[in-house]
């Protein structure tokens, strides 16, 4: 990993994690899938993380729940990460690499535990000096 990762390209291999552990869907698909249960679908939309690669736009899946609700715990983190002017992409490769700050754990693995305020605290501990 290079030394600075939250300030160097976000490695291809990551997207393929993502896409492989979570799922990465096209913007259009997650807008055509909430427009199915949602009358009015914007507002869910605009609290996305959003990640640009290849041309396109994604969603990384870590932040849907089964039932295609957004996860509190991942809302929660991203709004503490636009606050803190974190790019989406590197607010997504955040939640994949282990984190020293959180003991080694990655933060994906954490959101369904009762962790945010350890999470909360590790984003900004990782990002402190480093927001665009």
């Amino acid at each position: 990993m290079p030394a600075d990762l939250y300030r160097s390209h976000v490695p291809e291999q990551l997207w393929e994690r993502i896409r492989n552990e979570f799922h990465l869907p096209s913007l259009e698909q997650v807008r055509e899938r909430f427009s199915a249960v949602h009358e009015d679908p914007e507002p869910v939309m605009r609290e996305l993380v959003r990640v640009f690669l290849d041309g396109g736009t994604y969603c990384p899946g870590y932040q849907f729940r089964p039932d295609l609700t957004l996860d509190p715990v991942v809302l929660e983190l991203f709004k503490r990460a636009m606050e803190l002017r974190i790019p989406h992409n590197y607010f997504a490769l955040w939640m994949m690499v282990p984190s020293p700050a959180l003991q080694g754990s990655r933060p994906v693995d954490l959101r369904r535990s009762d962790r945010t305020p350890a999470l909360l605290v590790g984003l900004e501990r990782t990002f402190q000096g480093k927001a665009a």
